[in-house]
């Protein structure tokens, strides 16, 4: 949906979208639908510059502004009605989920580094995921961490490293283009615009809004920009004696590809340890097929070494080996 994409072939990814976020989100996937089938709407998306046409984030805004439409027809109505003030959100706004129960799956790699940690995520939204350490969980129904609102549930297979004990973080430092306030009621309430709507709505709203809970009380640092521009700047935050890692989740798929390769290529050139968790071969090297069966999945990596294969908001991890 970039630069190029006129209303056909923007039609074709909204109809692509509708047919991959069925399962996950019914709601969603008929209103991509409909928005596919309405030029007067598809005339409203190609107006707007490459990057902002995106059915996750356009389906945002419209929550953000007045919850998410009923049918196809009340979208267009609120579409025609308040067309600036739609436009103008999606113009300040950006794609940036920001699931805590990411964490489930980042905890085994971090347990494998030397602490204590300093945590340096890029494409960090609010900074959700550089809490690991104030987080509880439940891998396969067993507990670890401390009892509280946050209790990240995980199944597993395979011979997963699930920690004794949670890792030292001493810094939390992030990363974004636009990062946002956990503290701010407009930032917060955008992150809750973006969880989809559907079957697991309630339970991740109620995570975020706890997650979003014990970041308040102890902010990160944020720092806004580029992640290749601001990567210096974030690293020169990490105390003496502290292990600096590099962390990411879902991240590269909104870096063009050159600057994407630029960046792999400078995280591997300096003294951090650096844990992923994209999309398969977004990181080279973690391209292998996944005979799974259970939809869609990224891949958890250290120091560029395929680990795990996980669940895309948390929830499951099949460790490889």
């Amino acid at each position: 949906m970039g630069a190029d994409a006129g209303p056909e072939r923007l039609a074709e990814g909204y109809r692509a979208f509708s047919e991959e976020s069925a399962a996950e989100a019914p709601v969603y996937s008929a209103l991509a639908a409909a928005v596919a089938g309405d030029r007067e709407l598809l005339d409203f998306l190609t107006a707007l510059p490459a990057g902002k046409r995106h059915p996750t984030l356009f389906l945002a805004a419209l929550r953000f502004l007045g919850g998410v439409p009923a049918d196809g027809a009340e979208l267009r109505e609120r579409v025609v009605s308040d067309a600036g003030r739609l436009r103008d959100t999606i113009l300040a706004r950006r794609t940036q989920t920001n699931e805590p129960a990411r964490c489930a799956a980042l905890l085994p790699a971090l347990a494998m580094i030397g602490g204590p940690l300093a945590l340096v995520e890029v494409g960090a939204a609010a900074g959700l995921c550089l809490y690991p350490d104030r987080y509880g969980y439940e891998y396969d129904g067993r507990p670890l961490g401390p009892p509280g609102p946050v209790r990240l549930r995980c199944t597993t297979s395979g011979p997963v490293p699930v920690p004794a004990q949670l890792p030292e973080v001493v810094a939390r430092i992030g990363v974004d283009l636009d990062p946002l306030d956990v503290t701010d009621p407009d930032d917060r309430a955008w992150l809750r615009a973006l969880v989809w709507p559907g079957p697991v709505e309630d339970e991740r709203l109620a995570r975020l809004d706890a997650a979003a809970a014990v970041a308040a009380q102890d902010p990160p640092v944020l720092l806004a920009g580029d992640l290749l521009d601001r990567l210096p700047d974030a690293l020169a935050l990490v105390p003496a004696g502290a292990t600096p890692v590099v962390l990411h989740t879902a991240v590269l798929p909104y870096v063009g590809a050159a600057r994407r390769a630029a960046f792999v290529e400078r995280v591997r050139s300096l003294p951090v340890r650096w844990v992923a968790q994209e999309g398969a071969g977004m990181v080279p090297g973690t391209g292998q097929p996944f005979p799974g069966g259970w939809g869609p999945y990224l891949v958890l990596s250290l120091d560029g070494r395929p680990l795990a294969h996980t669940a895309p908001h948390g929830g499951r991890v099949d460790w490889l080996g």
